[in-house]
């Protein structure tokens, strides 16, 4: 049986008496459109994070990525994300069309700031979109229209502390064998966890 946690934080109030309260500059970092900021640091972002979550409130946080400026600024409330090949799972997908609610996170390499977007979103087969979108002489299977309800850039501290691009600090490069997890949980052998690595591995390079 688990222990009732005594400390247990259950109210705003009691947050705010440990956390404290914003500044009085906080609100004005808040922001309901693109200002010519934060569409030039989508334009060179190369990598976002999508959470996302379905009809009863579960999440999903999905990578999207491609060269900068995959994603698409169609003003400044609205932006377009391709979806391209991939596992067919389709979580954030399918969220979407049960919980339009989402929220990205832009990242660029080597900077600290982050650049945050919540809102609502749709998806959409329109042909001309999918083909604005084409990378590598292929249009985007699906795309996701964003419509901005908050912006705001976050600050540096988290990648400070965590030294992420501080490539000196970095662990050893260390493979992350599919071929090996998905053979074990089949109860397969080492052939076959040779020959879904060799898969996934030919998937990487001819279907991006």
């Amino acid at each position: 049986m688990t222990a009732v946690d005594s400390h247990r934080i259950s109210t705003v109030d009691e947050l705010r008496t440990i956390i404290g309260t914003p500044s009085d500059l906080v609100p004005h970092k808040l922001w309901t459109v693109l200002d010519e900021t934060c569409a030039d640091f989508i334009q060179r972002s190369p990598f976002l994070l999508l959470a996302t979550s379905d009809a009863e409130g579960n999440m999903d946080v999905s990578p999207k990525g491609d060269g900068p400026g995959f994603v698409a600024v169609e003003d400044e409330t609205t932006l377009l994300i391709p979806d391209r090949s991939g596992n067919k799972l389709i979580f954030g997908l399918q969220n979407i069309l049960a919980n339009p609610h989402i929220g990205l996170i832009f990242l660029i390499p080597g900077t600290g700031e982050t650049l945050r977007v919540n809102g609502t979103a749709e998806l959409t087969s329109d042909p001309a979109i999918l083909d604005s979108l084409s990378a590598r002489g292929k249009p985007a299977v699906v795309a996701i229209r964003v419509r901005i309800k908050e912006v705001f850039y976050h600050c540096a501290k988290a990648f400070l502390r965590a030294q992420l691009w501080k490539s000196d600090t970095w662990p050893a490069k260390k493979k992350i064998s599919f071929g090996k997890i998905l053979a074990g949980k089949m109860g397969a052998d080492d052939k076959m966890a040779e020959q879904i690595d060799q898969f996934v591995e030919q998937d990487y390079k001819t279907n991006l």
